[in-house]
Parts: structure tokens; sequence; C-alpha cells
């Protein structure tokens, strides 16, 4: 089973929860599944699986990727500018896979699932959602 999640980005970056919109596919679909697979989809966004409960966390993973890869010293740059985001993205990755049981996530309690814009905002992202 496979669906595409669509949403907007607000920011240049943001990480945005995405948990809701995933555990609803699997609980409408996800019973005979055992992984969901998630894809982010453009060069310049990513999967994250991270702590929920600290909204600290967020600025946290921005600041430290902000600090591994700085706006404008890429060579990326001398054609959109956006040299950083592809950097960020290529750190964090564009998928993840979480096991289901029962159609429920296996997610900790700390866990949820965000989308990380690098490159917005953007009036339409999209995420792949597979149940295998």
């Amino acid at each position: 089973m496979r669906t595409t999640i669509t949403f907007r980005t607000t920011s240049r970056e943001e990480i945005v929860d995405i948990t809701v919109q995933v555990r609803d596919v699997v609980s409408a679909h996800g019973k005979d599944h055992e992984l969901c697979a998630l894809y982010a989809l453009g060069a310049t966004a990513a999967i994250m699986i991270q702590e929920n409960w600290d909204p600290n966390i967020q600025t946290d993973v921005l600041n430290c990727l902000r600090t591994i890869a700085p706006e404008g010293q890429w060579l990326h740059d001398r054609i959109d500018g956006n040299g950083d985001a592809h950097m960020k993205a290529g750190l964090v990755g564009p998928s993840e896979i979480v096991p289901i049981q029962d159609g429920q996530l296996l997610l900790s309690t700390w866990q949820n699932i965000f989308f990380c814009e690098f490159d917005g905002p953007r009036t339409s992202r999209k995420v792949i959602i597979t149940l295998i």
C-alpha cells in the first residue's frame, strides 16, 4: 500500500511533526503490514525520528546542522543559493522505516516523526508512505 501526504512549510528551515498524518494512514491501512517506510520527496528535505516532548530539540537539531553546514560557502550556491540545504538533507537522510504491530506504529513514548525543511518555505511538500 502506498500513499502520499502533502503539506506546506512556512520557513526556510523548520522541522514539521507529521506523526499524526502517518499514524492516520497506518491506522486505516496497516493492520496486515509490518513496516512503514517514509520517503521525503525533494533534494533539500529529510525525515527524522526524534524526541517529541521538548521543542528545544528541534531548535537544537537545526542549530547543530547550521554549524555543520553553514549557508553561503558551497559551490552549489553559484547555481541557486541553497548548497547548505542539500548538505543538511544529505546528513539527515530522506527516509525512515518504522515497525508496525497490530496496525500501530512502534514508536517509543518520546519519539515522533518529523519532516525536515531546509529550503522553504514551500507551498507543497510531499512524503511518500509505503506500508510493507
